[in-house]
């Protein structure tokens, strides 16, 4: 891997792991404050959010000093984040109806929140 690209791929997995970080301890935090069954919805809903991410990271990581090919890899990766996220949260409607829903919501939005906030760490 060349320089630029180790440069790009570091922090890339970093803040998806700070984002994992933070939604592990929200989903900790809703177990220990509400029950089981709210931890495990925010933990659902956060790990929909990581999983986004790390698709993310893995298909920008690359990287690429060309920057049409830069673009085209950044528009490609939001694609497939949007996809799985939006399949991911049709699972939870279909295998995991008994869901907490809020809570689920809620681990998403932290953990996406997270993520802007880890960037800002990075």
């Amino acid at each position: 891997m060349s320089q630029s690209k180790q440069n790009i791929a570091k922090p890339v997995y970093r803040v998806v792991a700070l984002q994992l970080a933070i939604a592990v301890t929200f989903a900790i935090l809703v177990s220990v404050m509400g029950d089981a069954h709210k931890g495990w919805s925010a933990a659902y809903g956060g790990a929909i959010a990581v999983i986004g991410s790390l698709m993310y990271a893995m298909l920008v990581a690359s990287g690429s000093d060309d920057a049409n090919k830069a673009f085209r890899a950044h528009l490609r990766a939001e694609l497939v984040k949007i996809f799985i996220t939006v399949l991911l949260f049709v699972l939870a409607l279909v295998l995991f109806q008994s869901a907490a829903w809020l809570w689920l919501i809620l681990g998403f939005a932290v953990a996406t929140l997270a993520y802007w906030f880890s960037l800002l760490a990075v």
